[in-house]
């Protein structure tokens, strides 16, 4: 992903065979079941040449950009990374998430508490920015400021774990 903007609507994909970038419009991104992408993500899509240039038409797959595995706060510093991985991923609901700050909040589905959202826990997710109301997945854990995201994914995701937990 070269760079996408939630606030325009699109961005653009650098293809791997070269060539012109690739338009990536939001809805069509919003089909994949998210609202943004973070840079340096690599995103699979197919595509569609108009007059206009190479747009895509459905996104396949996104994987977060490459990172080392140390904390990305120091919430994190003691825990096991592999660890974290381990915990359930719940649905939940934006409540607001602000971009310029850095932070925001979200609701589990369920449960009462806010959880908080930093901005680097979503770049490390994939995602770059949040609406409220969106959708999504998230592991959590209790940490020095309550209730804390360590991963977030498409809203899509708590239901695909939760359905090959139940087989």
């Amino acid at each position: 992903m070269k760079w996408f903007d939630p606030t325009k609507g699109y961005g653009f994909v650098v293809s791997d065979e070269g060539g012109p970038d690739i338009l990536l419009h939001v809805n069509v991104l919003r089909n994949f079941g998210q609202s943004s992408v973070a840079d340096g993500s690599s995103v699979t899509v197919l595509t569609h040449a108009t007059e206009r240039g190479v747009q895509a038409v459905e996104v396949v797959a996104i994987v977060p950009p490459a990172r080392d595995d140390a904390p990305v706060l120091s919430d994190f510093v003691d825990m096991d990374i592999e660890e974290l991985k381990t915990l359930p991923l719940r649905p939940a609901r934006v409540k607001w998430f602000d971009k310029g700050k850095g932070f925001g909040f979200a609701n589990l589905f369920g449960y009462g508490d806010d959880v908080f959202l930093h901005v680097e826990v979503l770049r490390q997710s994939g995602l770059a920015d949040l609406q409220p109301g969106e959708a999504i997945a998230m592991r959590s854990i209790s940490g020095r400021r309550g209730c804390m995201a360590v991963e977030v994914q498409a809203w899509e995701a708590a239901i695909s774990e939760t359905a090959s937990e139940e087989e």
